[in-house]
């Protein structure tokens, strides 16, 4: 297979695995944190209505699917690829980093939040995988 090809497809299916992996861990975080008593946050206007009410803990399961999501995205991209592992590993935690900085617009977090999950869940967290299926692939060869 061309190699543009299979690295097209590569970052595709990171970002799509990624995007599964952020959106499970994002549905159950009420089990995990219940919102507050009495509000909804299943709707948008509900979130907004619950995010003056939110403690930091209930800012811990968005934080985990976000870099879960990057970095499992990370890990199957750069898994597929032979080359340009990096380039890969980045460009994904770049896709998912503009997510994030689009959600920071679209919900009105704390600042405190949005510094630490931009600066902390995508990028460092897709050098982290692209590292590690590096040394998997060192082991291997």
């Amino acid at each position: 297979m061309n190699h543009t090809l299979r690295n097209i497809l590569a970052i595709i299916a990171g970002l799509i695995a990624g995007s599964i992996v952020n959106g499970a861990i994002i549905s159950v975080s009420h089990i995990v944190t219940p919102p507050p008593k009495g509000i909804d946050v299943s709707t948008y206007e509900g979130l907004l209505e619950a995010i003056p009410l939110f403690e930091p803990k209930h800012y811990l399961m968005p934080f985990l699917a976000h870099a879960l999501g990057a970095f499992s995205g990370t890990i199957l991209g750069t898994l597929l690829v032979n080359k340009y592992r990096w380039a890969i590993g980045l460009i994904i935690g770049f896709f998912f980093m503009i997510g994030g900085i689009i959600n920071v617009f679209i919900i009105p977090a704390p600042l405190w939040f949005s510094i630490i999950d931009i600066s902390l869940a995508y990028i460092p967290v897709a050098r982290l995988a692209v590292f590690i299926t590096n040394r998997k692939r060192e082991v291997v060869n």
